[in-house]
This record gives C-alpha cells, structure tokens and sequence, in this order.
C-alpha cells in the first residue's frame, strides 16, 4: 500500500467517525425529552460502518476505505412512564422516554473521539513520512 492511499483511508474513517459522534451527541441531547404517544418518541440512532471491499482489487494489496452505509433506529423498547400530572401526558396518565442509554452513549463518545485521534496520528506520521522521503533526495 502506498502511503498516499493511508491518506484516503485515514480521511474516510475520520469521516465515519465524524458521524458517529454526530449521531451520539444527537443521542445525548435528546436523552431526557418525553412525548405524550410512542411515535412521537425519540429512538436512539446508531451509523452502520462497511469496508468498501468492492472498491479492493483482489489482485494486489490495497486499501480498503471505511463507508457509512446508514443510520438505523434502536429497536429498544422505549420507557413508558405514569406520570399524570406531566403536561405531556397523555389520556391514560403515560408519558414516553427515549430508549437512549446514557452510559453507553458516553462510553461510545469516548470510543469515537479516541478513534478520530488515533486516524489522526496515523495521517500525522504518514505525512512526516512522505516528508523524509523527500528530504533523501537532497
């Protein structure tokens, strides 16, 4: 593999993780609202991430960028709550939470953030790298 193509695989799996902090923070933020009806509810978003194998040549080595192929729903049962003096409440007394875990939703933070960092570092050394190579020609 090139050392160019670790710039094209690095940029692609900031990318991805780009969006996944995109998703997690949207998690957070819309951890504690409540509606009144169960499809009003926010549900926890979680990106799906692929290798674009198809883009790979099997013939050779070569570098295999990372796509987000989408962003599901949680299938998680959302947090029905009797609470019937909430303004939100509905006819039976219930109110609706998301189905966002917080705990696991920060651990997931710190796991993107430190991946972005470490795609960083791996550019970083790539382009110092290139920078050497180009200075033996001196």
């Amino acid at each position: 593999m090139s050392l160019f193509n670790v710039f094209n695989v690095t940029g692609s799996a900031m990318s991805a993780e780009s969006v996944r902090l995109n998703t997690t923070s949207s998690n957070l933020a819309n951890a504690n609202s409540v509606s009144s009806s169960a499809e009003e509810t926010y549900k926890a978003r979680h990106p799906i991430f692929a290798a674009a194998l198809e883009s790979a040549s099997y013939n050779r080595e070569d570098s295999v960028p990372v796509q987000v192929k989408g962003i599901v729903e949680s299938e998680r049962p959302l947090t029905a709550e009797y609470n019937p003096d909430h303004p939100m409440a509905n006819a039976q007394g219930f109110i609706y939470k998301p189905n966002v875990n917080v705990m696991e939703e920060m651990a997931n933070m710190i796991s993107a953030s430190r991946s972005y960092q470490n795609n960083v570092q791996v550019a970083d050394a790539s382009k110092q790298m290139l920078m050497k190579t180009l200075q033996m020609g001196k």
